[in-house]
C-alpha cells in the first residue's frame, strides 16, 4: 500500500493537488464500510468538498448505499472493475482512507474502522483546511474502537 510522503495516484472524477482531499475507499457489501459510513458522512459534513468516497461498485449501487446509510454530503465516484484507483493505491482492505495534502502527496492512511485513526485524520484535515476540528468518534457512540475491513 502506498504511504505518507508518496505521490497520490489519480482517481477518475477527483481533482488532487491544490487543496487537501480525503479519499474514503469502500465497498457497499463490506460490513466494516457499512459501520464506518456514518462517520465518513460526518467527515464530509465537517470538511465540505474535501472528502470523496471511492466506491468499488457501480454508480447505482453507490447511490443506493448513500441513501441507505444517510450520506447526502459524501460525494462518491465509482472505481469499476478492474479497479484502477484501488489497484494504484494498493488497497489491502476496505474501508481505507488516504489524506492527500495540497501538493498531492499522501499525508496519512487509515485502514479499516479505526476510531483513533478517523479522529487523527479529522484533526489533520482541520489543520490543512483551516477548519474547526470535529471529533468523529468516541467511546460513547456505541462503535468498537477498531473493526478490521
Amino acid at each position: 500500500m502506498i504511504g505518507p510522503g508518496e505521490q497520490a495516484p489519480p482517481v477518475d472524477g477527483v481533482e488532487l493537488g491544490g487543496r487537501p482531499k480525503l479519499l474514503w475507499f469502500y465497498k457497499v457489501t463490506c460490513s466494516t464500510s457499512q459501520l464506518a459510513a456514518p462517520k465518513a458522512e460526518m467527515l464530509a459534513e465537517a470538511y465540505p468538498d474535501a472528502v470523496v468516497g471511492v466506491g468499488e461498485d457501480p454508480p447505482e449501487a453507490l447511490e443506493a448505499f448513500s441513501e441507505q446509510f444517510g450520506m447526502p454530503r459524501l460525494r462518491s465516484v465509482p472505481d469499476r472493475q478492474p479497479f484502477p484507483a484501488s489497484n494504484a493505491y494498493d488497497i489491502e482492505s476496505v474501508p481505507t482512507m488516504f489524506l492527500v495534502d495540497h501538493d498531492g502527496k499522501i499525508d496519512d492512511v487509515v485502514q479499516s474502522w479505526d476510531r483513533e485513526g478517523y479522529n487523527r485524520v479529522s484533526a489533520r484535515l482541520a489543520d490543512l483546511t483551516g477548519s474547526t476540528y470535529v471529533e468523529i468518534s468516541n467511546e460513547g457512540d456505541g462503535l468498537p474502537a477498531f473493526k478490521p475491513g
